[in-house]
């Protein structure tokens, strides 16, 4: 009585089963070009990004060494302003503070 019973429940579930396989299978390949164009883009993406992101850098990189290529003969002049500046800063008489 009992394989009959499993035997029914085998005979009703097959279909079942094969109709959850065969939408599974149908919604997959209803969604797969999709999936192939993302992870496309995606790839895309991230090579532009890569290239870029290396050119940008390289870019801040000599444009660094050009800033203290120039900057550095500088420094001596820069220096001497900024002890001119704190001198006659330091002698230059303060106002009172008043409080109300």
């Amino acid at each position: 009585m009992i394989e009959a019973l499993l035997a029914l429940m085998l005979v009703l579930a097959v279909p079942v089963i094969l109709v959850v396989v065969v939408l599974k299978v149908a919604v997959t390949l209803l969604f797969l070009p999709f999936k192939i164009l993302g992870f496309v883009l995606k790839l895309v993406v991230g090579i532009v990004g890569a290239v870029l992101g290396l050119l940008f850098s390289g870019l801040g990189l000599v444009l660094a060494v050009l800033a203290l290529a120039i900057l550095a003969p500088l420094l001596p002049i820069l220096l001497v302003g900024l002890g001119i500046w704190l001198v006659v800063r330091a002698a230059r008489p303060r106002a009172a503070v008043q409080v109300v």
